[in-house]
């Protein structure tokens, strides 16, 4: 019996929060602060009506998306995964709306269902934002109306507007969107690799899925790996946000170094160099990253969707 991809879903949520070491995140051996290991497990459970909705169609991914943050932000008491939840809720959506390849998650679906969202999930989708404290970055100045933390008193220009969705992802996708100042270097700034996907149609979600099903031992070390290969491949947005993109980039090279000596962030990662990733290493650099306060979490929503995909095509908690 092919599983059910809500379950597929909750367990993926899970399966992320329990790998471990994933360097700058909670894991089942490192709380950050008041953010514990049990938070997760809450958000988890409380995000599933959300999913649920996802996965029946009879509503829009926005609203479906709202309702698993609002579960989320009320069984885990905070937010733990309004990231993983925005790539899971339309790669939940593509699985039943597929067409029978590998249960409806081919990159043409989830392209397709991600082009197909309305402005009404815009505004679900800045709702969202009301029920839980999100770290972002500042919109460009000419769409400073759109800016997520109004959430709904952005309502009114994303309906002038007529921005779906998507477009909303589309802004925070380019940097070279984001206003700068003329004597500003935009080539070290980071984009929102979340938005990224969408827009994209969820490249490093699939590359990551592929790492993970391919790899050997429990999924939770499988998970471990391939954030680390997200993380050595590109820059944290969150990291970014939080800090600067230099620290991104050099969090990212930091990464890097356990995947097999020095290598550019730009260098492609295979599978073969994540599969080696040294895990020994990445829970001293875990430490090194806890106590400079370095907070990989976009690289860790990432590892939850490829996780999520993994198990559609295959993977198994079961040896």
């Amino acid at each position: 019996m092919t599983p059910d991809p809500v379950d597929d879903a909750t367990l993926a949520l899970l399966l992320e929060v329990a790998g471990t070491p994933k360097p700058g995140n909670v894991d089942r051996h490192r709380d950050l602060g008041d953010l514990r290991f049990e938070a997760f497990l809450g958000g988890a459970v409380g995000a599933r009506e959300g999913l649920e909705l996802a996965a029946g169609g009879e509503v829009g991914i926005g609203d479906a998306f709202e309702r698993g943050v609002e579960g989320m932000a009320a069984r885990s008491g905070t937010n733990t995964q309004f990231g993983c939840l925005l790539l899971l809720v339309p790669l939940v959506r593509a699985t039943v709306a597929g067409d029978g390849f590998d249960d409806g998650l081919s990159l043409a679906v989830v392209d397709r269902v991600t082009r197909e969202t309305t402005v009404e999930d815009a505004v679900a989708f800045y709702r969202a934002f009301e029920h839980v404290d999100v770290a972002v970055g500042d919109p460009p100045a000419d769409v400073d109306d759109l800016d997520v933390r109004r959430g709904s008193d952005a309502s009114p220009a994303l309906r002038e507007r007529g921005a779906t969705l998507r477009d909303v992802m589309a802004l925070s996708a380019d940097p070279n969107d984001t206003a700068i100042s003329d004597d500003s270097d935009d080539s070290d700034r980071v984009p929102d690799r979340n938005a990224q996907e969408w827009v994209e149609g969820f490249p490093r979600t699939f590359r990551a899925a592929e790492w993970i099903r391919s790899d050997e031992g429990p999924l939770t070390d499988r998970a471990a790996r391939a954030f680390l290969g997200l993380l050595a491949a590109e820059p944290d947005t969150l990291v970014a946000a939080n800090h600067d993109p230099e620290t991104a980039h050099e969090t990212s090279e930091r990464a890097a170094a356990l995947l097999g000596g020095e290598r550019s962030t730009r260098e492609p990662i295979d599978a073969d160099a994540v599969h080696d990733a040294d895990l020994d290493a990445a829970e001293e650099l875990a430490t090194a990253f806890v106590d400079e306060g370095i907070n990989p979490g976009t690289t860790a929503d990432l590892t939850c969707a490829a996780l999520y995909v993994a198990l559609r095509r295959g993977a198994e908690v079961a040896p």
